[in-house]
Parts: C-alpha cells; sequence; structure tokens
C-alpha cells in the first residue's frame, strides 16, 4: 500500500540503454574473453534494447490507511508495505510506465482510479533493515469517472478468471488486456 514518507522520483530520462563491459559481452557470447582482452577492460557499449508493452496491473490500499485523495494530493507516492510473496514479485515485475488500477480494498471495494509506475522496484524503507520487500513509486494518472465495485466484477462473466476474484487478499495483481479494456469501459475510462 501506498503511504508516508516522500516522494522519491526517479531521475528524469527515459530509458537509458544498459552499459555492460566489452569483456563481459564477449565471455557471454564465446565463453571465454577475445584474444588479448583481460578482465579489467571497462570498454563499455549498449546493450541490446528491447521494448516491451506496457504491463497493467491492479493494486489495492484500505482508504482508511492510503486513499485515492491521498494518491493524488501526494502526485508520486511509495507503494509500501506489502508483506506477501507473491505480491512482492509482481511489484519486482513491474517496469516504469506500467498503469494500475488503484483498488479500495476493505472499504468500498471499488476501482477508483488508475496510477502508474514512475519508478521500479527498490528496497521498502517501511521494512526492517536488510529485508527483501521491496516497493515501487506510483503516480496518479486519473480517477475512474465512474468506479467499479467488486459486486459488478464478480457478475462480469468475461471477469471470472481476474486475479482479484480467484485471489481476494493478493494485493498487487496483474491484469490481462482483455479484462484491463472491459473494467475500463465500466468504469468509463479512456486512457492508454
Amino acid at each position: 500500500m501506498g503511504g508516508g514518507g516522500s516522494p522519491r522520483e526517479s531521475p528524469r530520462h527515459e530509458n537509458p540503454p544498459r552499459l555492460i563491459e566489452a569483456s563481459r559481452f564477449w565471455r557471454y557470447l564465446l565463453g571465454k574473453s577475445p584474444t588479448g582482452a583481460k578482465g579489467g577492460v571497462s570498454l563499455i557499449m549498449p546493450a541490446a534494447r528491447t521494448t516491451a508493452p506496457i504491463a497493467r496491473w491492479l493494486v489495492k490500499s484500505e482508504p482508511d490507511a492510503f486513499s485515492w485523495d491521498q494518491q493524488v494530493t501526494n502526485g508520486v507516492e511509495p507503494w509500501t508495505g506489502v508483506r506477501n510473496h507473491l505480491a512482492k514479485k509482481n511489484l519486482m515485475a513491474m517496469k516504469k510506465g506500467d498503469l494500475a488500477f488503484f483498488y479500495h480494498s476493505n472499504i468500498g471495494k471499488e476501482v477508483v482510479g488508475v496510477v502508474e509506475v514512475a519508478r521500479e522496484a527498490y528496497p521498502d524503507p517501511s521494512a526492517e533493515e536488510g529485508s527483501s520487500w521491496v516497493c515501487v513509486d506510483m503516480r496518479a494518472v486519473a480517477p475512474m469517472p465512474k468506479p467499479v465495485g467488486l459486486a459488478a466484477i464478480k457478475a462480469e462473466p468475461a471477469l471470472a478468471e481476474v486475479a482479484l476474484i480467484r485471489q481476494s487478499r493478493l494485493s498487487v495483481m496483474p491484469i490481462a488486456p482483455e479484462h484491463w479494456d472491459i473494467i475500463a469501459s465500466m468504469g468509463g475510462w479512456a486512457g492508454k
């Protein structure tokens, strides 16, 4: 869940190329360094870029602990406090630019907005020192014009396989593109 702390934005650059050492590159390709190259070589070359499609997610927050209104007020907020291993893996799979439905759990039980991953997984500052828990930074994108309640999601046969229904206690979950489109349409959201 989001909450507390100051927003921590990532540096302002769009997907810079990863750099790898030439000797590591050659060892990877050939299983050894090229003739004459030594382990200390620090020639730098860009790694191949890959463009993956934007993934879709659903993140839950108890509105009495951290609400959509607080997310909007804060703009960018660390999504902290996740203490489930599958949810942690989902946070670690998130990439900058991925979108997520913001879901109020316990009170309301409805999709109330859309957020975007502003910073990929990093150590959760609310976790015990040295633990493996992570968080991501989320940026408010837009409110859901018409909140989409859990009852409406359960009533839609095409959404029967959504993790929100099958794994109701999971706080961070992937949403298939076709499910995203249905929920977005139900809420009147026509964003990207």
